[in-house]
């Protein structure tokens, strides 16, 4: 019985492990590693022999580029998240500036940047 369970559950597994497998990609150390994780899963995921894993990997191919980009640009969307509540907090506190300049030096008041 187990060993039908088993066979019955092996694509389910097999897509499993090969999403974990994906998910390092976005944690490679350099460029180069990200590459050579990309490659060896896209040949994982065509040699699975499962239909839509195929037809996925073939649709990720074209963001590729992008998805490697983020060994050597680690971003993410929380910090702009957190910075458009700041802003929409001063939105709200700005309803009685007279003009925009004046929102906008706000603005740039809250986020300094880098001192350079």
């Amino acid at each position: 019985k187990l060993e039908e369970l088993l066979q019955a559950n092996q694509p389910l597994m097999t897509v499993y492990v090969l999403k974990d497998q994906l998910k390092e990609l976005w944690y490679a150390p350099s460029e180069d590693e990200a590459k050579q994780r990309w490659q060896d899963w896209l040949n994982l995921a065509m040699s699975s022999g499962l239909a839509p894993v195929q037809q996925f990997a073939r649709r990720l191919k074209g963001y590729v580029e992008g998805i490697i980009a983020s060994a050597v640009y680690r971003m993410n969307t929380s910090v702009l998240e957190g910075m458009n509540n700041k802003i929409k907090v001063i939105k709200r506190m700005a309803y009685g500036y007279r003009d925009n300049d004046y929102f906008f030096l706000k603005i740039k008041a809250a986020f300094p940047g880098k001192v350079r």
